[in-house]
């Protein structure tokens, strides 16, 4: 017994020496303190500072700096930095470049400017520390920024020239550091800048002319394998760092550029990203969050006055200075009052860079522990305040009418359902992707995956490979945290059960494979697809992706006259820049001068920041035309339209088949915009007398056109 007690007492010795017990602990801290702490609303990556002040050297005494915490904190410092560069939206800061320019100019020099006099006259700090205090005020986290998104202003001018001065104020602020480091390891001559400068050079080129062929060759290469591609994103992380050390760069610098450079490759919503975010939350960042904790001494606070005067003027120096540039981008581009808040609201929050940058001035000794300790208090007040002023200024644009509004689109972003009917798993996987990118973040609804059973003779047995079918698709959507709904109706066709599903459900929207060949009886008397477009009213996007978006160089969309005149104009016009925006590639449109006017409208009402270009198309009976604008390398969306809808005409009468047998092993989309309920052929028949003689001729000329579109 004593033995037993003697052991107990040896391994909950302070601080702890079992590897296994130190991650256990570490564990426990990041799942129970951002639960403790929300109550009071203090953000969660206070908290796990506070733990590791708590458990750490200065603290309690449970945990000690070792090799084991530093390479988990380094890679947590690497990877907040990584996310940083990737989560930035390119098209965002290049659609207000030019006041996002101005803005990060601003939000940059003006806290320098104040905080440098102050670090080095007041403070008494020498040249370099002082440089470097100051540009850490210079940086900000958009830690607000999912309140503007809740409330529904994300898209107002104000919110864009943020994000887009989040930028060039980070990348300036760390160019800064690279050259501070620099300085302490030398002297500041000619040959100190010519070696960095060409050091640099060498390795942008690196990371943005060669990384970004090398990833997009293997993220088409190996799509299939999913944890693949997260070791091949960390292994670009890791090594980016190691290239900036060699370049004589900090490796957050690295990590950084390695951000911007898979920017584009990565689309926000997918499985990929999703991973490379659960792992760095749950584990890498948190990790390093307590190391910063650690390293803190309270009892440098008992010292005297120094250390709270130091915490208290950084504080206010790093609120002021942001003040003042969200105060001076008012006047300039005469903002009002509730967007100039928005503005500081979102860039006084200080946290990811500024931890990354007083980290690395505090290893090479150009910041003693008052600064880190006055940095911690900073953190989290401006934390605090940047919550509660963009909460505070969001809901008073609200009340001033200034949330985004969707004049286009009969479909409230928050009651979309999007459903996808499934018939063999082969093309499921990209289909469900594809759902994933274009579902609004707003709507509470799953993705409704649907697989009908024939009521025949071979119902039961079918239905047991439909449920097989369905359970794959769960297991592949849990991957990118996609919630699905399964449903395996039972009917007497195909083409009703999916009709009367989507009735059931409210369906918006219905996600289709590409239609596979038939007999030339079927084609006649009426084919499956042919079917669900008259018994369904919804938008109906048909899909065949043959190769991963990644290859998409730009979506290439052909608008037929009168498309801008059907219901679902608004919808489909959403869902492909939505697309685009998160494939991070430009858009063109091919259309008629009307319609080009009604596209411009609605992108001018939307605040849309993909980029778009237009080619004038006006004669739209003859499809074969077409073909001239269909650039390679580019996802091709056709729109069409059911029959007897405004923008209907025989030119469009199958135009799947005739599209799919001419542009072979390419990406292609149909839609089918939505269109007002009305009475549909009976439930039980699949013939439409009218059309069939026409359906017999077509399908004899496209016996002897096989080629063409």
């Amino acid at each position: 017994m004593n033995k037993t007690l003697e052991h107990l007492q040896h391994a909950f010795e302070a601080p702890l020496k079992s590897p296994v017990l130190i991650f256990a602990l570490v564990l426990f801290i990041i799942l129970l303190s951002p639960i403790l702490l929300r109550p009071i609303r203090i953000p969660g990556i206070i908290g796990l500072i506070i733990s590791g002040v708590v458990i750490g050297p200065h603290g309690l005494n449970w945990l000690e700096k070792n090799s084991a915490v530093d390479l988990f904190s380094t890679i947590g410092l690497l990877y907040i930095m990584f996310i940083a560069g990737l989560e930035l939206d390119m098209n965002e800061f290049k659609k207000t470049k030019h006041k996002s320019i101005w803005f990060g100019f601003f939000t940059f020099i003006i806290p320098i400017a104040i905080g440098f006099p102050v670090c080095h006259y007041i403070l008494g700090y020498g040249i370099l520390s002082s440089l470097l205090i100051a540009s850490m005020f210079a940086t900000h986290t958009l830690v607000s920024y999912p309140i503007v998104n809740s409330y529904g202003i994300s898209k107002n001018e104000a919110v864009a020239i943020t994000i887009g001065g989040t930028i060039l104020t980070d990348t300036a602020v760390l160019i800064i550091l690279a050259v501070i480091s620099g300085a302490t390891q030398g002297t500041i001559n000619q040959e100190f800048w010519v070696t960095l400068g060409v050091s640099f050079a060498v390795f942008l080129f690196i990371m943005f002319g060669i990384i970004p062929r090398i990833a997009k060759w293997f993220f088409e290469k190996v799509e299939s394998e999913k944890t693949a591609n997260y070791i091949f994103v960390l292994a670009v992380v890791f090594f980016a760092a190691f290239m900036a050390e060699m370049a004589g760069l900090e490796p957050i610098i690295g990590a950084f550029v390695a951000g911007l450079a898979l920017n584009k490759l990565i689309p926000h919503s997918s499985a990929l990203m999703n991973r490379i975010e659960f792992i760095g939350n749950a584990i890498f960042i948190p990790f390093f969050l307590i190391s910063v904790g650690m390293i803190v001494d309270v009892s440098v606070l008992t010292h005297g006055p120094t250390a709270l005067i130091v915490a208290f003027t950084l504080t206010i120096v790093a609120v002021a200075g942001k003040y003042l540039a969200a105060w001076i981008t008012q006047l300039v581009f005469k903002y009002s009052k509730q967007q100039r808040n928005v503005i500081f609201g979102l860039s006084s929050a200080h946290a990811a860079a500024t931890l990354a940058v007083i980290m690395v001035g505090h290893r090479n000794g150009l910041i003693d522990d008052n600064v880190l300790n006055g940095t911690i208090l900073l953190i989290l007040v401006t934390c605090i305040i940047s919550t509660i002023v963009t909460e505070n200024a969001s809901k008073k644009m609200i009340m001033a009418g200034d949330q985004d509004e969707h004049h286009y689109s009969e479909v409230n972003e928050k009651d979309e359902q999007l459903m996808i009917p499934i018939a063999n798993l082969s093309n499921m996987e990209p289909i469900l992707d594809f759902a994933t990118l274009i579902k609004s973040k707003k709507s509470p609804h799953p993705i409704s995956v649907v697989s009908v059973v024939k009521d025949d003779f071979q119902a039961e047995k079918n239905m047991a490979t439909a449920r097989k079918n369905l359970d794959n698709t769960v297991k592949y959507a849990s991957g990118s945290e996609t919630e699905v709904e399964i449903m395996a109706p039972v009917d007497i066709n195909i083409a009703s059960g999916i009709s009367h599903t989507a009735q059931e459900i409210m369906a918006n929207c219905l996600i289709l494979g590409w239609p596979q060949e038939t007999s030339f009886v079927e084609k006649i008397v009426g084919e499956k697809t042919e079917s669900i477009l008259n018994r369904t009213d919804a938008n109906l996007f048909m899909c065949r992706f043959d190769k991963p978006f990644i290859s998409h160089k730009s979506i290439i969309c052909f608008v037929p006259s009168l498309a801008e005149s059907e219901l679902g104009f608004g919808y489909w016009m959403e869902k492909m820049l939505k697309l685009a925006q998160e494939l991070s590639i430009p858009m063109k449109f091919v259309c008629n001068s009307r319609t080009q006017l009604e596209v411009e409208k609605y992108l001018e009402e939307e605040s849309v920041s993909v980029p778009v270009s237009y080619e004038n198309y006006e004669d739209w009976d003859n499809i074969y035309g077409l073909s001239a604008y269909a650039e390679e390398n580019a996802l091709l969306a056709f729109v069409s339209s059911r029959s007897g809808e405004v923008s209907y005409r025989d030119s469009l009468d199958g135009l799947a088949k005739r599209i799919g047998r001419y542009y072979k092993e390419r990406n292609l989309i149909l839609i089918f915009p939505s269109r007002l309920p009305n009475e549909h052929i009976d439930a039980y028949e699949d013939v439409k007398a009218a059309p069939i003689f026409r359906k017999l001729s077509r399908e004899i000329g496209n016996m002897f056109s096989k080629d063409k579109i």
